[in-house]
């Protein structure tokens, strides 16, 4: 999908008049007619040239991706594995393949799952008692359990769950998307990205940067949600008058110095980012309100509770910024690597979970009720999985070559799981799902043909997926 001021012209027929008014004349007749019906319009919320609007009716209209951090177990989890409790305590067998580890222990005992599994819902989901909240939820959630990263320690792992390579310095995911969606409401950012601790994520800002896009498209970190937006309101004294007759001065100056310099999309980016914050100044405050909420709402997402309190709020935030057209959240759990394992799994992962099992579950079924899981995608996981070996006697290390996440919402077929890993955990062997492909089928679920979201630089078209990602078909309606 190039850029308006790159397309080549050109004549098309049209079938419909709806059709008309979206591609004709740079799509102004598709606001006119959205005006007229009521419907939100498809605009950017920085001023930037209008995007094409989606290739075809796309499933999903939002995408919430809560991102666990340090790489939660699989076979902990959702991917149970009868075979390695059988052999606990033996070595790797000779049959399966030596894989390369992070810590490179590929000789170590094998360590037992603990865990008690359970099968639920209509579609039998197996589950680990280590989410009990999550469990009752599991016909809506289609697990994979064949994904494949690339990335072996965190730095790589991270950064190809976001950006769809091991290497830092190419757009995220939700740039993409804002890139070719931008936000529905010009008056919020049409990328969020909301922590759960004051730490900072692994690659810091790259993980939401825009890369070679314009800058306008990367993400904006909003704190928890305690305090999302500092310095929101005007300072004590000041009017709304006198701030916006400020920021017009501000802007021009801004403008006279962008004459000239066009070419900067950091210097445009910034600019944007000062009106947009103006408008957040309408718009923001009743979006970051939870105190709005009722009673029943905090409790079902468990915002007082002493484990569960700042993830809760996160995810109440999330979905309000979704009700109000944000297109793509991220919300991270786990911030500074803290599901990662190597020593006291049971410890580490047991407080994981307590953290964000209820309020997971409660952004789901909150979803469900308001009717937003329709067309929101909700995805669970992080960078990669845990190995079957052991690490320091009773942790594991990480495992990038089979594991799983999930996904929810958007016509998603609930009950389900794709994909397979070997009998211990530790390879995907069926309909493997590498991270490309991931992220091709968010984006055609989206609405958006992956292959045709391009961008050029250095005189090649660019992608998400590096040329190589394919939707998985399962998660395409009607896919063949």
């Amino acid at each position: 999908m190039n850029t308006p001021a790159q397309s080549t012209p050109h004549f098309e027929s049209f079938r419909t008049r709806r059709e008309f008014l979206r591609q004709g004349g740079f799509g102004f007749g598709a606001l006119a007619l959205a005006a007229l019906t009521g419907q939100r319009a498809w605009l950017p919320a920085d001023g930037s040239p209008l995007p094409r609007l989606p290739h075809r009716p796309g499933q999903a209209r939002n995408v919430i991706f809560l991102f666990m951090e340090g790489g939660p177990s699989h076979i902990d989890l959702f991917d149970p594995k009868p075979l390695l409790n059988k052999l606990a305590g033996q070595p790797l067998p000779d049959s399966f393949e030596k894989p390369v580890t992070a810590m490179g222990e590929v000789n170590s005992p094998l360590l037992e799952c603990r865990r008690t599994w359970k099968q639920h819902g209509q579609g039998g989901l197996w589950i680990s008692d280590w989410l009990p909240h999550t469990s009752k939820l599991a016909d809506e959630l289609c697990v994979i359990r064949s994904c494949v990263s690339d990335g072996i320690n965190h730095a790589g792992g991270v950064c190809q769950m976001n950006t769809g390579s091991v290497f830092g310095g190419r757009p995220s995911l939700g740039a993409w998307v804002s890139y070719g969606l931008a936000t529905e409401n010009a008056g919020l950012p049409g990328f969020v990205v909301i922590k759960d601790n004051s730490g900072m994520v692994v690659n810091g800002v790259r993980n939401w940067g825009s890369g070679f896009l314009p800058s306008t498209y990367q993400g904006s970190l909003l704190g928890d949600a305690s305090e999302p937006i500092p310095n929101l309101n005007n300072p004590k004294g000041v009017s709304s008058h006198r701030q916006t007759r400020k920021l017009e001065l501000l802007n021009s100056l801004n403008r006279l110095h962008l004459e000239g310099r066009s070419d900067n999309s950091d210097l445009e980016a910034r600019i944007r980012s000062y009106e947009l914050a103006f408008r957040m100044q309408d718009h923001a405050p009743e979006a970051v309100d939870l105190s709005s909420e009722p009673h029943y709402i905090h409790e079902l997402y468990g915002t007082e509770g002493r484990d569960t309190g700042t993830f809760a709020r996160n995810c109440i935030l999330a979905r309000r910024l979704v009700e109000r057209g944000v297109r793509f959240v991220q919300l991270y759990h786990g911030t500074g690597s803290r599901w990662d394992s190597h020593a006291g799994i049971e410890v580490n992962h047991g407080r994981q979970c307590r953290q964000m099992d209820q309020p997971v579950a409660a952004l789901l079924t909150d979803l469900k009720q308001r009717g937003l899981l329709d067309d929101t995608l909700v995805i669970w996981g992080g960078e990669f999985g845990r190995t079957p070996m052991s690490e320091k006697g009773d942790g594991r290390d990480h495992n990038p070559t089979g594991f799983s996440i999930w996904m929810a919402g958007a016509g998603v077929p609930g009950g389900t799981s794709i994909g397979e890993t070997d009998e211990l955990g530790l390879f995907a062997t069926r309909d493997k799902a590498h991270v490309h492909d991931i992220h091709a089928t968010i984006l055609q679920m989206l609405g958006v043909d992956h292959t045709d979201l391009t961008y050029p630089h250095k005189g090649r078209p660019e992608r998400i997926d590096l040329n190589e990602g394919h939707p998985i078909p399962q998660l395409i309606t009607g896919a063949v």
